[in-house]
C-alpha cells in the first residue's frame, strides 16, 4: 500500500527546496543542479563533492546554501600543512586554569566545506571519514557528537595535480553526489556580468535565512515515508550491479551508492511533491551518484575514459521498468513524471 500523506505535510520538501533555491538564485546562475543535489543532501544525511575548474562558482554555492538554509557554516582551505587536529580539535593547555581545556575544531558546524580537499595529505582527509559516516569525531580517546544536520561539501580541480592527493575510494565513496560545476553557457555569464554590474558588492551575506531547524526536520521526516516499489528496487540493484560487470571497470559501485540512490531518490520525488519513487528520479540520479565511485581498469584508465561515459553507457543499456502504482498514487509511471 502506497502511504499517502497530506497535502501540507507533502509540501515540506518542496516548500523547501524551492525556498533555497529561490533565494540563493539572486546570487547564482545556472547551478540549479548543485543547489538541488545539497539540498537532497541536506534531507538525507549526505555530503557532496564538488568538482569544477577555479572561478566557476564552487565555494560561493556553498556558502550560499549553508546561509540561506540558516545553517551554521564554516570552511577549511586544504594544503598539504593541515593536520587533523586543525579539522577536528584537540586539547589546550590552560595555564591559567592548570587544566587541559577542549578547542573543538571547524568540523563542528552544520556545513563544513572542505575547500580544496584534494591538496591535503591523506592522513589530513581521513580526519573526515567518522565524521561523515557517523556525525561524530574522535579527539584523543574522547567521542564528541557533531551538531545537527550535519554535512560535508569538499571542492576540488579536476585540472590541477601538481602538490595535489587524489581522494581514496573510501573517502569518495562517502560523498553521496560528485556533482560537476561547469563553466557557464555565454547568455548565463552575460547574466552574471549584468548583476554584478547592478549590485558590485553583492555577497553570500546579503541571503536571507529562508527555512530553519523544523523546517529540515519536517522536511526529513517527509522524505522517510516517500513510498518505493519494488521494481525500483531492482532498478537500483540492476544499474549498481551493472556497473561491477562493465568491461571499463575494475571495481563498481559499493552497496552504499545503492543506499544513496534510496535515499536520494525518495528525497528527489518528495522535492517534486510526490510520495511515490518514479524510474526516473534513480535514472537522473546515476550520474551524480556512480561516477566518483567507479575504478576503471587499467586500460580504460590510460585511454582517457571519463566514468561518467560509463555511468551513461550503463543507464542506456539496462531496461527502466514501467511501475504501476495502486489508485492511492498516479497510476502508470514509467520514467519522466513531466
Amino acid at each position: 500500500m502506497v502511504a499517502v500523506l497530506s497535502v501540507s505535510y507533502m509540501s515540506a520538501p518542496e516548500e523547501v527546496y524551492e525556498a533555497i533555491l529561490d533565494e540563493t538564485s539572486q546570487l547564482l546562475v545556472g547551478n540549479e543542479d548543485a543547489i538541488e543535489a545539497l539540498t537532497i543532501a541536506l534531507l538525507t544525511n549526505g555530503h557532496v563533492l564538488l568538482e569544477g575548474v577555479p572561478g566557476v562558482a564552487k565555494t560561493t554555492i556553498a556558502n550560499l546554501f549553508a546561509h540561506a538554509a540558516n545553517l551554521d557554516y564554516q570552511r577549511i582551505q586544504m594544503t598539504p600543512d593541515v593536520l587533523p587536529a586543525d579539522i577536528t580539535g584537540t586539547h589546550i593547555y590552560r595555564e591559567n586554569l592548570g587544566e587541559f581545556e577542549l578547542q573543538r575544531g571547524p568540523v563542528f558546524s552544520n556545513v563544513v566545506l572542505a575547500d580544496e580537499i584534494n591538496r591535503a595529505t591523506p592522513k589530513t582527509q581521513s580526519a573526515l571519514l567518522e565524521a561523515m559516516e557517523e556525525g561524530q569525531v574522535t579527539i584523543e580517546g574522547e567521542t564528541l557528537k557533531l551538531p545537527y544536520p550535519f554535512m560535508v561539501v569538499a571542492t576540488q580541480n579536476p585540472i590541477e595535480y601538481e602538490g595535489t592527493f587524489n581522494l581514496p575510494e573510501a573517502q569518495r565513496d562517502r560523498f553521496q553526489f560528485k556533482v560537476v560545476v561547469e563553466i557557464p553557457e555565454r547568455a548565463d555569464e552575460r547574466e552574471i556580468l549584468e548583476r554584478f554590474d547592478r549590485s558590485p558588492s553583492l555577497k553570500p551575506s546579503d541571503i536571507s535565512n529562508v527555512i530553519d531547524d523544523a523546517d529540515i526536520g519536517e522536511a526529513r521526516q517527509v522524505v522517510t515515508g516517500v513510498h518505493v516499489d519494488d521494481k525500483v528496487f531492482d532498478y537500483i540493484l540492476d544499474l549498481v550491479g551493472a556497473t561491477r560487470t562493465h568491461a571499463a571497470v575494475d571495481f563498481g559501485a559499493s552497496p552504499r551508492a545503492s543506499l544513496a540512490f534510496l535515499r536520494a531518490g525518495k528525497a528527489a520525488a518528495a522535492i517534486r511533491g510526490r510520495d511515490y519513487v518514479i524510474p526516473d528520479d534513480v535514472k537522473r540520479l546515476a550520474p551524480i551518484i556512480m561516477s566518483h565511485r567507479l575504478v576503471l581498469g587499467t586500460e580504460a584508465d590510460i585511454s582517457g575514459r571519463d566514468p561518467r561515459e560509463v555511468v551513461e553507457e550503463v543507464v542506456d543499456t539496462v531496461p527502466t521498468p514501467e511501475v504501476d502504482l495502486n489508485e492511492s498514487a498516479t497510476p502508470s509511471v514509467a520514467g519522466d513524471d513531466d
